[in-house]
């Protein structure tokens, strides 16, 4: 990160893991710290895709996209807090049409099979999604876009797109990792009391489903972002009965 990287957001410097710092940058050797979780957690090499098919989509998507230039990358979860990835600006960002939605359910990570999680994603939806936009300089753009690739694309629950949206400095154009209705762990947008639920009792390997939210919510707080969907979960969730 540059010195000015905050310069529209300020209050934010102390809010953003620093990218070297982050357990979620997504360098070969931190996958094979991530497979060695799984194995020892029974799950088989098929817990995850294969380098090789994460590399191929990666390829696949940016034939049609210049990755040698600065580029925007939007965050509307953890991104938000841990965006892994080196970046020379943040900014405030609109996405019409998209709303974030606990979509997947998960047995890996915050879940586990007796416990499962379920995954924050974005749904096309009616409204907008208020998020953070990260600016990548475009001598970063390769290799951080290559470790936010593995990161984000490790089991092929999202749908990376280009997606127009506002920013309070100007229009950009900004990578958004949606949801992939087509996944086996896509659910859909569940009833809310089955959500909070499941986000109640969800617990894996590197934390709560809980947990999340409230991270979650307490960064939305923070960036005075209103999303009524994570404020009513967050007060159903504490009313779930203990398992």
């Amino acid at each position: 990160m540059t010195q000015d990287a905050f310069a529209h957001l300020p209050h934010l410097r102390d809010r953003i893991t620093p990218g070297d710092e982050s357990e979620l940058r997504a360098t070969r050797n931190a996958l094979a710290a991530w497979d060695e979780l799984a194995n020892k957690a029974g799950y088989p090499p098929t817990w995850r895709r294969s380098e090789q098919e994460i590399e191929a989509s990666r390829r696949a998507f940016f034939g049609d996209v210049n990755a040698d230039q600065d580029f925007w990358v939007f965050g509307y979860g953890s991104l938000m807090w841990d965006p892994s990835f080196h970046f020379a600006e943040v900014r405030l960002a609109d996405v019409e049409g998209y709303q974030r939605r606990f979509t997947f359910k998960s047995k890996i990570a915050r879940g586990s099979r007796d416990h499962p999680a379920l995954m924050l994603s974005l749904e096309q939806q009616a409204g907008t999604c208020r998020g953070l936009a990260f600016r990548i300089p475009a001598d970063l753009a390769g290799a951080e876009l290559e470790i936010l690739w593995r990161r984000e694309m490790i089991a092929g629950s999202y749908a990376p797109l280009m997606v127009s949206m506002t920013t309070p400095q100007g229009n950009i154009t900004a990578l958004v990792f949606a949801s992939n209705t087509s996944h086996p762990n896509y659910v859909g947008d569940l009833p809310l009391s089955e959500t909070a639920a499941i986000i109640a009792t969800g617990v894996g390997a590197i934390g709560t489903n809980r947990d999340y939210l409230e991270q979650m919510a307490a960064q939305l707080k923070f960036l005075e972002i209103e999303d009524p969907y994570v404020e009513q979960l967050l007060k159903q969730v504490p009313q779930v009965p203990a398992a």
